[in-house]
């Protein structure tokens, strides 16, 4: 099993930056996709980012020019770098990897991300 811990979330102005962490514990071997989800309250968690083992990357049209998702493979888990952030990104982020070893998702808990206007 793979443990998720997200970090860097927090408050921030419409127009700021923030970086989101992902550290992994547990069974980190064979890792490919990782990605970034996040949810508001009654709304299904979307895709924010995801990034292969061969470092394709996929970003949400509303992540485009703003986000970066990178990855550590000594990690085995993706950061999120966020900028030029509007009120409508504020949502709870997910990080996400795929363990091809188990053919099994793992979450972690969420970071709470608020964008004030």
């Amino acid at each position: 099993q793979v443990q998720l811990v997200e970090s860097g979330g927090g408050l921030v102005q419409a127009g700021g930056s923030l970086r989101l962490s992902c550290i992994a514990s547990g069974s980190k071997f064979d890792i490919s996709t990782v990605g970034w989800y996040r949810q508001v309250p009654g709304a299904q968690r979307e895709l924010v980012a995801t990034q292969t083992a061969g470092d394709m990357r996929n970003y949400a049209p509303f992540a485009k020019g703003r986000y970066t998702i990178s990855r550590d493979n000594d990690k085995a888990t993706p950061d999120l770098q966020m900028n030029d952030l509007k009120p409508d990104d504020t949502a709870v982020y997910y990080c996400y990897v795929y363990q091809r070893r188990s053919d099994y998702g793992y979450w972690g808990q969420g970071t709470q991300v608020t964008v004030s206007s």
